[in-house]
């Protein structure tokens, strides 16, 4: 399961493509949007657009959001023997 913030960052990078693809009808437009939607499939596990873009709403609908996370981070107890000491 690829991370909130890649899958945010690849369903943005495929609307933007295809959006351009759309507009442009370039070889260079057809190849980024090919190249975009592989990886967009491969991080989701799927084989059709439509559906890597529904798996990857359905993960960032019940991701927990980048702020929550770091807050949680930064609230949590250290674990033991992971203190790090800087030395000049």
């Amino acid at each position: 399961m690829a991370h909130p913030a890649v899958l945010r960052d690849l369903v943005e990078r495929y609307e933007t493509a295809r959006a351009h693809h759309a507009e442009q009808g370039s070889d260079a437009s057809r190849r980024r949007l090919e190249d975009v939607t592989y990886t967009l499939c491969v991080s989701t596990g799927t084989r059709r657009p439509e559906d890597a873009l529904a798996v990857a709403r359905q993960q960032l609908a019940t991701a927990p959001r980048a702020a929550d996370t770091v807050r949680r981070v930064k609230n949590a107890a250290p674990v033991a023997g992971t203190e790090v000491q800087l030395t000049a």
